[in-house]
């Protein structure tokens, strides 16, 4: 797929996606949720230690949906919309490397929801972060009703739903939708060397974590019996005789993801 509004580098292993719709303030349009969509199912290198996902200039991470496109909307087209939006960010929920939001300034609607998809987020200082769907009549609609309140508690959550109150990366980090707060422009340097260290771990490892621990949230899913099997995948595997035998042997372990 010929990327438009999405760039893909890779640096140490590391792939590092920007949102780039600078002068929309990054705002995610049909585009760039097919070009997102593309990315995390096909397009990424397939041995990268994991994902930086930001967005492009010093304004915004993401700002929002491109509210251009919501124009015409009735139920049926407007709940597509959200599907489609949902599917995306799922796909990045569960993808198999680990994958951090740094979050360089506005983290708005779509992209406070963008942010929460992913499994970490380092904001900068001017980072902020926010729910304003009511302001415009509407709900989140790519999963801020149901990862705001797994990341902060339902009490919290619904008071920045309803009130569509804008917070500071520090009281992001205070609630916990930030697992990092770093001086404006380091936001990518931090989630760089949180993946290096991630990199450093067992893969099959790393990605069972990931599966396990969204199994938690889902509620057709027994997290537990799930834990159980994928401790019995991880045991059966080469990476964990050589954790193993690393350990006993006081070295530092080789693992080859298998």
């Amino acid at each position: 797929m010929d990327y438009q509004n999405i760039l893909v580098r890779y640096e140490d292993n590391i792939a590092i996606v920007t949102i780039n719709r600078e002068k929309a303030l990054n705002a995610l349009n049909r585009r760039t949720f097919a070009e997102l969509r593309h990315f995390f199912s096909e397009g990424a290198e397939k041995n990268i230690i994991g994902v930086i996902v930001t967005g492009a200039g010093e304004k915004a991470f993401v700002a929002g949906a491109d509210i251009k496109e919501f124009d015409g909307l009735d139920q049926e087209s407007a709940a597509q919309l959200s599907r489609n939006g949902q599917e995306v960010f799922l796909s990045i929920e569960r993808y198999d490397k680990p994958v951090i939001a740094a979050v360089n300034g506005f983290a708005l609607g779509g992209g406070c929801e963008l942010a929460m998809a992913c499994h970490m987020r380092v904001a900068g200082g001017k980072a902020r972060f926010g729910q304003p769907e009511v302001n415009l009549g509407i709900i989140p609609g790519y999963g801020g009703t149901q990862r705001l309140v797994q990341l902060i508690g339902k009490g919290k959550a619904l008071e920045l739903l309803m009130t569509a109150d804008m917070i500071k990366a520090d009281e992001a980090h205070r609630l916990g939708l930030a697992n990092h707060v770093v001086e404006p422009g380091e936001e990518v340097a931090k989630a760089k060397e949180i993946l290096l260290k991630i990199g450093t771990k067992a893969p099959v490892a790393v990605a069972k974590i990931i599966e396990c621990v969204n199994a938690y949230f889902e509620p057709l899913v027994n997290g537990i019996e799930y834990e159980i099997n994928a401790f019995g995948e991880t045991a059966n595997t080469e990476d964990f005789k050589e954790g193993a035998a690393a350990f006993v042997e006081k070295r530092k372990a080789e693992f080859k993801g298998r």
